[in-house]
């Protein structure tokens, strides 16, 4: 009896299942939505046809099918065994997916919701989180296509305990396109041309497939001539020819051309553009330094902003020319090494400075307005865009230039006269005094150093008297009163008094005559010597000097 007893009780163990354990069971019915399963020792369990169900598939499970399941109790209510399918391969699927972590291997799954931040996937059974940056190389707009799509994902963390899997999409998706990228660019070699499709179109390039890889066909190297947005001669969907120009073995990064596969226009510049010629070229784009010029598609020339104009020297370029423009432009300088070409604006209008010599001689009378007034004089605009300077000592006969120069205005319209142009220094002097004439030259026109003139007394000084001839004053120093020195008294003299002077000296430039009565006098004195006497006749000065007073009486 006692070992009919024991193997009873281990048939009790034996047979009946642990609560909390994984069992095997046989359908024995489906009814009302449910899977009826024998569990064994006479145990049946009810489990909903949906735990049989795959994101996206339809029930798989009819009668007589064995499967696992979870058996949480022995008995219910209704004498039923509580049974879970999906509990049953939540147990099974966290000891293939902890498999498939510890040896990096791909697993399984469908996405079948959305949560905060990214969507929820079934792993056969387990439950994972697939955060939105870990959905595609690129981010999703849309992920609806990819709802309850069986897909592979590898997982990036789990923890069996707090029952957490994070996994991603995007990583079975860059191995994927790396493998493809290294087998397409081990196909390629720099210098191949091939057709591809533009696939994207940024501000710097466009992003172009080769069939399953991108390049990148930055915006120089599209064209020969300047392209200010690819937009402008690509679209999205176009298919067009590059040219590899290199392949980054490290990174898989291809660089493209476009421009390679055309004739480089450079090539024939300098047959085309002869120094010194002139051609008509559009303005592409204008800097604080100048302006650009396209004279053929792909050849650009730049107008230096000193080459712009003859006579606006610190004005921005674009005051003087704008984008798009035609102008005519001469060929200064090339270098197709740097493939530079150095173009002139001025040079195809004439120097102002040459034509207005050449209408407005050195003497010739001009009028303009005053443009400025400076601490040496004024400037007066002329025509052609030029200015003309008056300086200081050209403004007034009489006045000093300081004084004079404080009876103009900026705005006032001004008459002189041209007295020298200057083309290479761009350099017109003028004057306004010359207007009326040189009163002193007028005055002393007829007179020579040595003439002897007649001068009135205007004021009587210590150091001498100041006189006038002609309207202008002179002043004869103390020195130069008399021979005698006893007479050079300026108190002997009255204002008025009519005198008779030799001029010494003919100052153009300070306007002033040097007169003295003591040259005079010996001048006279020596002409009496020459006249009435010798060195050999022994007569004294006095008698000389007598003769000739007789000879005058006469």
């Amino acid at each position: 009896m006692e070992d009919f007893e024991a193997l009873l009780n281990e048939s009790f163990e034996i047979d009946t299942p642990a609560e909390g354990s994984v069992v095997r069971g046989k359908v024995i019915a489906i009814e009302a939505g449910q899977a009826i399963i024998d569990v064994g020792y006479k145990m049946e369990g009810r489990v909903d046809l949906k735990e049989f169900t795959n994101p996206g598939e339809a029930p798989d499970i009819a009668v007589g099918d064995e499967v696992e399941v979870y058996l949480d109790r022995v008995e219910n209510a209704r004498g039923e065994a509580v049974i879970s399918r999906d509990k049953a391969r939540r147990e099974e699927a966290w000891d293939r997916l902890e498999k498939a972590y510890a040896e990096d291997a791909r697993v399984d799954g469908a996405i079948f919701g959305r949560v905060k931040g990214g969507f929820t996937v079934d792993l056969g059974g387990a439950v994972a989180f697939l955060p939105g940056s870990q959905v595609d190389v690129r981010p999703v707009r849309d992920a609806g296509p990819l709802m309850g799509l069986k897909q592979p994902f590898q997982i990036l963390k789990m923890d069996r305990r707090r029952g957490n899997i994070v996994v991603s999409r995007r990583a079975i998706l860059e191995e994927s396109r790396a493998e493809q990228r290294a087998e397409i660019i081990g196909k390629l070699t720099e210098g191949d041309a091939i057709d591809g499709v533009v696939k994207n179109i940024t501000e710097y390039g466009a992003f172009v497939d080769l069939g399953g890889v991108d390049g990148l066909l930055h915006v120089t190297d599209m064209a020969w001539r300047r392209v200010n947005h690819p937009s402008e001669i690509l679209s999205i969907g176009e298919t067009v020819k590059v040219q590899v120009i290199k392949i980054n073995k490290d990174t898989h990064r291809i660089s493209l051309g476009m421009k390679q596969l055309q004739d480089d226009p450079w090539d024939s510049v300098e047959a085309k553009f002869p120094l010194g010629s002139v051609h008509k070229g559009r303005v592409t784009n204008i800097t604080d330094y100048g302006a650009f010029v396209e004279l053929e598609p792909g050849v650009e020339g730049l107008v230096h902003v000193s080459e712009m104009s003859w006579t606006k020297k610190n004005v921005h370029p674009g005051k003087i020319v704008s984008t798009s423009q035609e102008v005519d432009v001469m060929v200064l300088e090339i270098d197709t090494a740097k493939r530079r070409v150095s173009l002139g604006l001025k040079q195809t209008m004439r120097n102002p400075w040459e034509v207005f010599a050449e209408t407005h001689p050195v003497g010739t009378e001009v009028e303009g307005e005053v443009k400025n007034i400076t601490e040496f004089g004024l400037f007066i605009g002329l025509e052609h865009d030029i200015d003309g300077m008056v300086h200081l000592s050209d403004l007034s006969w009489d006045q000093r230039g300081e004084e004079a120069i404080q009876d103009y205005r900026k705005g006032d319209m001004v008459r002189a006269v041209v007295t020298e142009v200057d083309i290479e220094k761009e350099r017109i002097s003028l004057s306004v005094k010359a207007l009326d004439g040189d009163p002193f030259a007028e005055a002393v026109g007829g007179v020579k150093r040595g003439s002897i003139i007649t001068v009135t007394v205007t004021m009587i000084e210590e150091g001498g008297v100041e006189v006038e001839y002609e309207g202008m004053k002179s002043f004869i120093r103390r020195s130069d009163l008399s021979r005698d020195r006893s007479e050079q008294r300026p108190e002997r003299f009255q204002v008025g008094d009519k005198v008779d002077v030799r001029v010494t000296n003919i100052d153009a430039k300070s306007r002033r005559l040097g007169l003295s009565i003591k040259a005079r006098e010996i001048a006279e004195e020596k002409e009496a010597v020459e006249q009435y006497g010798s060195s050999d006749s022994g007569a004294s000065l006095g008698d000389i000097l007598g003769a000739a007073l007789k000879g005058e009486g006469k």
